[in-house]
């Protein structure tokens, strides 16, 4: 079987399935099982399979099936240009978060702080930008840092980001003059709503508080003040319709705030906010 009829065949289950973009998932999840570069594909869709190909490209399709995300199967995510390790026990990095960086990219940074890291995708991310900065990113879970840990070794940040296991910025010293955070924010009532590969296959610590989605922000307004130096930046990613009760959260803490940024849909997606 060649490649191409390897991929026509796997589209066509995954839309039997009612997954959405099953060309583009089958095409994915071909090319790790193949081990090719996704943009390469295209140039080998003649040869048959390579040697175990077709049994890796039957495991990948079988977890699609059950509907676990991309990202997951092949352990992966592209973010702001570059591959970020990704597993069960960390949130998979969205395109509409790269606003965040965008944002913080506006102004110059020297010590930058994370709060609620995940991946690390937005301290790597961020690090790797400005090779000057050094930072700090927390998050509760173990497993989410040792993924993080990865990634800062694979984008070559390492040696310049700690990495320390805490809630939110709890028993942090010293003033960051960028902070950054996409803490979780779908309130509990919203989580049946979700897609299942989110749903069923993201951690639940990562996208609900459990109760009205403003619970995280509530503890970095309290939290964010003492942390940041004179005139440093406060951007977090918020959900769809929660700018507003954010940024009031911030503005009771004493933040001077600096506006909203917008997602490529046109969404309100961060709030910026600075030390008074």
């Amino acid at each position: 079987m060649t490649l191409a009829e390897a991929l026509r065949a796997a589209t066509r289950r995954l839309a039997g399935a009612g997954i959405a973009g099953a060309g583009r998932d089958a095409r994915r999840l071909l090319a790790h099982a193949a081990g090719l570069a996704p943009e390469r594909l295209t140039l080998h869709m003649s040869e048959p399979l390579p040697p175990g190909a077709g049994d890796r490209f039957e495991a990948a399709l079988a977890a699609r099936l059950e509907r676990r995300p991309v990202a997951q199967i092949v352990g992966a995510r592209a973010f702001w240009g570059r591959e970020f390790a990704v597993t069960p026990d960390t949130l998979d990095p969205r395109p509409e978060t790269e606003t965040l960086v965008a944002a913080a990219l506006e102004a110059p940074f020297a010590r930058l702080l994370d709060l609620g890291t995940g991946t690390g995708c937005l301290a790597v991310t961020l690090l790797a930008e400005r090779e000057a900065a050094t930072g700090t990113a927390t998050d509760i879970s173990p497993r989410a840092l040792s993924v993080a840990r990865v990634n800062a070794e694979r984008h070559d940040v390492a040696g310049r980001l700690d990495l320390v296991e805490a809630d939110w910025g709890a028993g942090l010293a010293g003033r960051f003059d960028l902070v950054v955070s996409n803490p979780p924010y779908i309130a509990a009532a919203d989580m049946a709503g979700l897609a299942p590969e989110v749903r069923c296959h993201e951690p639940w610590g990562a996208l609900t508080d459990g109760a009205d989605g403003l619970t995280a922000y509530r503890r970095i307004a309290a939290a964010a003040p003492a942390l940041m130096a004179p005139g440093g930046r406060l951007i977090v990613e918020t959900g769809p319709g929660q700018a507003a009760a954010v940024a009031e959260l911030f503005a009771a803490a004493g933040l001077a705030l600096t506006g909203t940024r917008a997602d490529m849909d046109g969404r309100e997606r961060a709030v910026t906010a600075r030390t008074a």
